[in-house]
């Protein structure tokens, strides 16, 4: 999984578009234009009355009066740009700069005039045309200030302007990583819960279906016995071990519900056993588990039930058997397989593998079946720990 960086670190960061949230209050409220008037008022009123106070109505009062006004109407108008493309948040930072710099050139204004369009690019486009475009405006407004004899005048205010503008640069990227991190904290979340609800189902596929496959198997050999020999004792038995792999079933789905269930690779094979009889199948089983290492012996536990499960159901098989070793696993079968198919089962299985690093293949036998193989590569062994080779175990039923 690529890492993912929130910073200015990289280039997404600085060439990304900034991720606007419609549902955030903030400019998009009825607030924005409020706050934006006390942000305008302390510089539309003295412009205003010194335009006022003008000998009468000229053509150069008239555009400096239309340059003031629309620049003052795209500060408050910019919030509805936010979530344009790019070009049109690009063209509209770039002109509302152009402005910002024509009030500067046409009015006696000072140099933090210029503030309202840095600030509002920093929060429009990316950082790197952000800076592009307020290194620029900043520029402009040094050649605007020595052109017209004020620079010594107000080149405090020009400062004033970068310092500020560079702040609100960092605040503003801040303020993004900030959501950026929020998003990615509500996907965790949303994976969070897609990734219990595939535990949650495939632990009750396996469990269930295992279950209700030995369920099955076991009550109709109590009812070919009553059928065939009424043995009234025999078919007793059998619905005894019915009820109890009902209950057994049971608690395990609560179990598997609360995330406490654990396979034991030793329970498996005596329920295997079991399941495997009840069906008239021969079984070859080890009869230990002990060679088999002990961190792997859950995720062998799951195959070893959804192996058996799938002979009972689909195979048609006479005769299982199972091999172990320390780190490996295979389950053979002589039934009528001619091919493998993938399905939830065996997905779930090479899930679970991948966990502790285990691979599963499943391949067709020469003369039909399938043989089902499950291996994880043996960890390097510690050199004050001499190697122990494990030798498997097996044995017939």
């Amino acid at each position: 999984m690529a890492k993912r960086r929130f910073g200015l670190d990289n280039r997404e960061t600085w060439w990304g578009d900034p991720q606007d949230d419609p549902k955030r209050r903030g400019p998009h409220s009825w607030r924005w234009p409020i706050v934006a008037l006390a942000f305008l008022l302390p510089f539309l009123v003295p412009v205003t009355r010194s335009l006022l106070a003008g000998p009468g109505v000229t053509v150069e009062a008239v555009v400096t009066g239309v340059v003031i006004y629309a620049y003052s109407l795209c500060y408050l108008a910019f919030p509805l740009f936010s979530g344009r493309e790019r070009r049109e948040r690009l063209a509209f930072g770039i002109g509302m700069n152009v402005l910002g710099l024509a009030t500067l050139a046409t009015t006696s204004a000072s140099a933090f005039v210029l503030l309202y369009g840095t600030a509002v690019v920093v929060f429009l486009v990316a950082p790197a045309w952000a800076v592009i475009i307020d290194v620029t405006a900043v520029l402009a407004g040094v050649v605007i200030l020595l052109a017209e004899g004020r620079f010594l005048e107000d080149y405090g205010d020009l400062i004033t302007v970068a310092s500020v503008t560079l702040a609100m640069f960092f605040m503003g990227n801040l303020v993004r990583a900030i959501r950026r991190l929020e998003r990615a904290n509500e996907e965790i979340a949303t994976l969070a819960v897609a990734n219990e609800r595939e535990r949650l189902a495939r632990d009750l596929h396996d469990l269930l279906g295992h279950s209700l496959t030995t369920i099955t198997v076991k009550a109709g050999l109590a009812r070919r016995v009553l059928e065939s020999a009424g043995d009234i004792p025999r078919a007793v038995e059998e619905i005894r071990a019915v009820e109890g792999l009902t209950r057994s079933a049971l608690s395990d789905v609560r179990a598997t519900v609360s995330a406490n269930r654990e396979v034991s690779l030793s329970v498996e094979l005596v329920g295997a056993r079991a399941a495997l009889r009840a069906a008239e199948i021969d079984a070859d089983l080890p009869h230990a588990v002990d060679n088999v290492r002990p961190e792997f012996q859950n995720a062998f536990g799951y195959v070893l039930r959804e192996a058996v499960t799938n002979v009972l159901r689909h195979s048609g098989a006479k005769r299982v058997r199972v091999r172990l070793g320390g780190t490996w696993l295979e389950i053979e079968d002589d039934g009528t397989a001619t091919g493998v198919v993938a399905g939830n089962g065996l997905r779930g299985l090479s899930e679970r593998l991948a966990a502790v690093g285990g691979t599963l293949t499943t391949s067709v036998r020469a003369g039909g079946g399938l043989l089902v193989r499950v291996e994880v590569p043996r960890p390097d062994p510690s050199p004050a720990t001499p190697a122990v080779r494990a030798e498997p175990a097996g044995g017939l039923a």
